[in-house]
């Protein structure tokens, strides 16, 4: 099920919120953790199993740590009268059962994302077929739900969580619809004190609900409408483009998946103050960073946060030297371009970032710094190029690609001057507004706007400009529903 599907507006919600508030507070969880389960069912029944499995394992061994604490403390105080240490055979056994629960976390993961590619690249390898394909279908929200239970595991286990809270309490965490399917990528210390007591207030409803507002027409009335340009590209054939319309055709694709995401996170965010949750924003005006360095800082926030929490510092991060920092920050980006996809260009658009990081902090991230507009315009061609590597998974299309935004062209190009003139007249407006829907504008006029009853019909007319359009069948899925 969709956030921007009539099914989602008009039925589950008003249903869930009629359940939701008409319960007691002591009951609000299980509805939320039910409500999270009929969300999940409509699209993946069957891997409401594997979700459920993995919660279990994740606050079994959850419970084992917290256990082990315990009798550390136990032991440390009888230690101290003692002068005795005894608290080396229970570290032993919290890291014990840490690498269970990242083992049983991560061969999930690994079978239903990336097996069959590990499986092709070894029959590739080895000239025959030495692995069968099992061409699983991926399940929804694995990429997302998996990271935040590792999270957890991992808090507890370093002591950033004293408790491990209740299984309801955890269930609902990891299930929690709103964030459910694409994130954010929420701690578990973000929430805990919400998931035992969280108020709900009238202000904070509205609030929320024009946040989902504004996330929906994001996602239906700009992310969706320009994907028809990009779509069109791509009807076309690469080798039949001309360079303007390669570029054009990048941004459009570089625009869409800005308002796809930011609308989905929007719309998250909003969800959860409706339900008396803070959700941790994903977003901070990306397109509008001055380095790589910066844009990273920006755009997915959440996961960022976590390959620096649970994979960069573990590592060592930059503690032990130059070459170790650039050996973590390879790992660090392999690992997150392998994230969004089993494919090779995913793994190459995370080393890209690799080595463009890399050469900032080293050769000329402080000229960036110190020359923000060169800094914006390097980001503005930067962006769009490595969305092609991203979004363009056959390497022979994306050299042909590359080659025609450079101006290479190998074959006739079939789009003429007129043709593009169409686009710009058909499509130009759109574009423009997308550009200045990047910027703080929009930012700073909801700030601005906030509290004034103005947004009110604002918002109004979003829902039902994006209602129309979803009805005219203009709804497609959110692109990180593929991770």
């Amino acid at each position: 099920m969709q956030f921007s599907s009539l099914e989602f507006i008009f039925r589950f919600l008003p249903l869930f919120f009629l359940c939701y508030f008409v319960m007691p507070e002591r009951g609000r969880n299980a509805v939320l953790l039910l409500g999270s389960l009929v969300f999940y069912a409509v699209g993946e029944p069957v891997y409401i199993l594997l979700m459920m499995t993995s919660i279990l394992v994740n606050y079994g061994v959850a419970r084992l740590i917290a256990r082990q604490k315990d009798r550390e403390l136990i032991r440390w105080s009888e230690s101290a009268e003692s002068d005795e240490d005894h608290s080396g055979s229970s570290k032993i056994w919290q890291r014990f059962w840490l690498i269970v629960a990242l083992l049983f976390d991560l061969s999930a993961l690994f079978l239903f994302k990336y097996f069959d590619f590990f499986a092709e690249n070894m029959n590739l390898l080895l000239h025959r077929e030495v692995m069968p394909m099992l061409q699983l279908t991926l399940p929804l929200g694995i990429s997302f739900y998996t990271f935040q239970m590792i999270s957890y595991v991992a808090d507890l286990y370093m002591g950033k969580i004293e408790s491990p809270g209740t299984f309801l309490e955890f269930a609902t965490y990891v299930s929690m619809f709103p964030q459910l399917i694409a994130g954010p990528i929420v701690q578990f210390k973000e929430v805990s004190a919400q998931l035992k007591k969280r108020a709900l207030r009238l202000r904070a409803f509205e609030q929320g609900l024009e946040l989902f507002c504004l996330g929906l027409g994001s996602k239906v009335l700009l992310a969706n409408k320009i994907s028809i340009f990009w779509n069109q590209v791509q009807g076309i054939g690469f080798s039949s483009i001309s360079t303007p319309v390669a570029w054009m055709g990048a941004a459009a694709f570089s625009f869409q998946i800005y308002f796809d995401f930011w609308g989905y996170s929007l719309m998250a965010m909003g969800l959860g103050q409706m339900m008396g949750f803070r959700i941790p924003r994903n977003f901070s005006v990306p397109y509008m960073a001055r380095s790589a360095t910066d844009f990273w800082r920006r755009w997915h926030i959440t996961l960022g946060r976590f390959f620096r929490e649970y994979v960069y510092i573990p590592l060592g991060g930059n503690r032990k030297g130059k070459l170790r920092t650039i050996c973590n920050l390879l790992i660090v980006w392999a690992l997150t371009g392998l994230w969004h996809g089993a494919s090779w260009n995913f793994v190459l658009w995370g080393i890209g970032f690799f080595v463009l990081l890399v050469l900032e902090k080293n050769v000329y991230g402080k000229y960036l710094e110190k020359h923000p507009l060169i800094g914006h315009l390097y980001m503005w061609i930067l962006i769009p190029v490595s969305w092609m590597v991203f979004e363009i998974t056959d390497f022979s299309q994306l050299i042909i690609y590359l080659k025609q935004m450079i101006g290479i062209h190998t074959d006739q190009v079939l789009v003429s001057t007129a043709q593009l003139l169409r686009y710009i007249k058909e499509y130009g407006w759109l574009f423009a507004i997308c550009g200045l829907c990047t910027t703080w504008l929009p930012v700073r006029l909801y700030r601005k706007l906030k509290g004034n009853r103005i947004l009110v019909p604002i918002c109004l007319v979003i829902f039902w400009l994006s209602v129309y359009e979803i009805k005219q069948g203009a709804n497609n899925p959110f692109l990180y529903f593929r991770f």
